[in-house]
Order: structure tokens, then sequence, then C-alpha cells
């Protein structure tokens, strides 16, 4: 979904580069019963400090089951790209993506049924009905601009084609990234169709600054001004502000008068097939979704509880509510952006020349 691998401290001495994980992939095979699973993710939930909902989550799990948790981020079609290419070698035991890309992770073929417990509480728009996958962070798409050198934040989306952003304004590859294929998502809710869609993201790119195979990079540069307007989610963007405290997220309205909108994009855990460790790896998809991780999410990792039972109070969840105030949240059809994703795609790299 988002940024490449940071420069902080390894979760749990866990974060693993390509050549790393190879070694491990290996290791792991030897047993089903081996103390450690990898996860291949969407980057935003890992702390840039160390202490986001991963870094969390994976260090108490550690402590209580001796299990070790190897995180491998990277942007959401990466992802699956990854799983896709090692279908012969599975490394991973869980994927953790987003819409669509946990979808064409399944028609892939790359993913296992299971129903973690209490995915019952998770609402049928955020699960798959076959048990593919379920969600175990919501999340909405939004942008994110400099509130230091912008005294307000854009209002529309034909304020973001002013001449003041040109060059200032990035927002990452769709197809690669979750949050950038989220750009293509809200533009065809908001210009209502593919052909003005397009339209505008040609108009648009005069001012783009060029692909970003991940959207979590962007975040920094709108933060030290180097961009003014990028796209993000609110989960990503709201859990770094401690460290990033000049971005503020907003969201663009199709036009003059009009409504913001946005999505809810939630971050999706699936089963690996032929995962390494299967066994160990449900149990910790029944980890995630536990009542008392799911408590977590807002408070260490500044998102949304999957499960609807939760009902958070923290600190956190109250900006969130206030963030989300006066946005309406519409329901893309997943299923048609899953079967015409290649065609949206290519209307988008013709229109903008990419």
């Amino acid at each position: 979904m988002r940024s490449p691998l940071k420069p902080t401290a390894a979760l749990c001495g866990a974060l693993l580069l390509a050549a790393a994980l190879t070694g491990c992939g290996g290791a792991s095979r030897a047993g089903a019963d081996a103390k450690e699973i990898t996860v291949y993710s969407a980057d935003g939930l890992r702390g840039e400090r160390g202490d986001g909902f991963y870094d969390r989550v994976f260090k108490d799990y550690e402590k209580k089951t001796g299990i070790k948790v190897n995180l491998v981020e990277s942007g959401s079609g990466a992802a699956v790209q990854r799983l896709a290419r090692e279908r012969a070698n599975t490394k991973a035991d869980i994927v953790v993506t987003l819409p669509p890309f946990i979808q064409q992770a399944d028609g892939k073929g790359l993913l296992e049924t299971y129903r973690p417990k209490g995915s019952e509480q998770v609402a049928a728009a955020n699960k798959d009905p076959d048990g593919k996958w379920t969600a175990v962070v919501n999340n909405y798409f939004c942008f994110i601009y400099n509130k230091r050198q912008l005294k307000e934040a854009p209002r529309t989306w034909q304020d973001l084609t002013d001449a003041r952003f040109k060059d200032k304004l990035q927002y990452s590859t769709p197809g690669v990234a979750g949050d950038g294929t989220a750009v293509v998502v809200q533009a065809l809710h908001d210009f209502g169709g593919q052909g003005p869609a397009m339209e505008f993201l040609k108009k648009l790119q005069a001012n783009n600054v060029g692909p970003s195979s991940s959207t979590g990079q962007l975040a920094p540069k709108v933060d030290k001004g180097e961009l003014l307007v990028a796209n993000g989610d609110v989960q990503m963007n709201y859990a770094n502000t401690k460290s990033m405290p000049n971005q503020g997220i907003f969201f663009p309205a199709a036009g003059p008068g009009a409504r913001p909108s946005t999505f809810a994009l939630p971050y999706a855990a699936g089963l690996v097939k032929n995962a390494p460790h299967p066994a160990q790896a449900k149990k910790f998809l029944d980890h995630l979704l536990s009542p008392e991780v799911q408590r977590q999410v807002s408070a260490a990792g500044g998102g949304f509880a999957a499960r609807t039972d939760i009902k958070a109070t923290d600190r956190n969840a109250t900006e969130l509510a206030r963030i989300m105030r006066g946005v309406e949240i519409f329901r893309p059809d997943w299923n048609d952006i899953d079967k015409n994703l290649a065609a949206y795609l290519d209307a988008w790299k013709t229109a903008t020349g990419s």
C-alpha cells in the first residue's frame, strides 16, 4: 500500500530485507511448528518511531506465545505480485493488503479459506463471503497537504490543478500502490465515470511530479514542504503526525458546493495458500481480530477497529471521528473494480502518458 522499508528499529528484530527473507523462508519450511511466521503487508501499520500498531502487537504476541513475526512491507500491489512470483516456493504465511489487491490475490488463487475467530463481528462489506480474507483494520482514503505552507486545505479536485501545485503534487502509482489505485476509484466516483475521471486526471498530470511505487514515502516530502499535496489514507497519515506534524488530512470535493466524500480502504488479511506455517498463521489471524487487539487499533495505530462491536473511546478515536465528520462515505463496487481494474489502469496510463 505505501512506503518503502524505513530505517527504524526492526519489529522484534524481525523486519527482513529481501535477502534475509530468502534465508528465513527456507528455514521456516523446515518445520510447520517453527516458532515464527512471515507477514507480507502493505505499509502504514508500523510506527515511524517503533510505536505503531504492528510494533506493539507483534512484540506482545511474541512475548505471549514465543512466536516471532517477520514483517516485509511493500506497496499493496507489490505484495500480491511477490506472492504470485513465489507460488512454487511460498515464503509468506499471511498477506495484509488493501482492496482491490486482496480480491486480486484471491482471484490468482493465492489465498486459503480461513475465517478467523471474531470475523463474525466484521461487517459483511469488509470480508470475503467465501472466507478468503477479512479486514483487520478499517481505514479511509484521503489526501494530505503541508499545513505550514498552505493556510487551508484545497477544497475541490479542481483546486489541485492550480499552477501553485506545479511539481508540488504527487500521488502513488495506480496498480502498484493501494492508495494510488484509490485515487482512480475516488475519481471514478466523484466525476461520474471513466471518461470524465480520466479527462480530469489528464489535466492534473501537468502538476504531478511522477510515479511513486508506494504512498508512505510521500508523507515525509509533504511534511518537509518538498510537496504541498499528496494522496494517502487516514490511518497512516494520522498515525505519523507525531513525527510529521506539518501534514494535514483533507478530502477534496467533486466541485464547488459538493460534499467531500471517501470510501473504506481496509487492511485486509488472508492466509496464504501453501503457507509454510499454516497452524501458526491461523492463530495469529485469530489474535489480530481478538477484542484486546482490536481495542488497540485506534490507540496504537491511529486506525478504525474492523470489529463492529468494538467502540473505541481513546483520544485517537475521538480525533479520528472529528476528521471524518461531514465526509460522505460511499461503497465502491469492488467486484466491478476487480473485474475491470486492468481496463481502468490502461485508461489512466493513456490519459496521463504514464
